[in-house]
């Protein structure tokens, strides 16, 4: 499925606000394990794992291409980085797709 010009300009408007929400959600859990009681060397090696994983996250950096906007999408939803709910502003035919693609990947 090919995504309106609509769809497309509505996701780049949105992305960028659902990464920033997806980070802030991502600084507070380090900052609560962070505070906790472990040995510094036990957090830092810890953090630094956890940070190389959560730098691939679409909910930290993706690259926008029209193409993979469906499959985008999916992945935010899997990864909770965003929730279904959140893709109300966008065509019915797309929420359709989205939620028709995350079916048949989950089986």
């Amino acid at each position: 499925m090919e995504p309106s010009k609509k769809d497309w300009l509505l996701y780049r408007e949105k992305i960028a606000g659902w990464q920033e929400a997806y980070m802030e959600k991502l600084i507070k859990e380090y900052v609560d394990y962070l505070n906790g009681d472990e040995p510094a060397s036990t957090k830092f090696w810890r953090m630094e794992k956890r940070i190389k994983q959560d730098k691939v996250s679409p909910g930290v950096s993706i690259e926008l291409r029209k193409k993979d906007m469906v499959f985008d999408l999916v992945r935010l939803i899997n990864e909770r980085v965003i929730i279904f709910d959140d893709l109300e502003e966008f065509s019915d035919d797309l929420r359709e797709y989205v939620e028709f693609i995350q079916q048949r990947l989950s089986y």
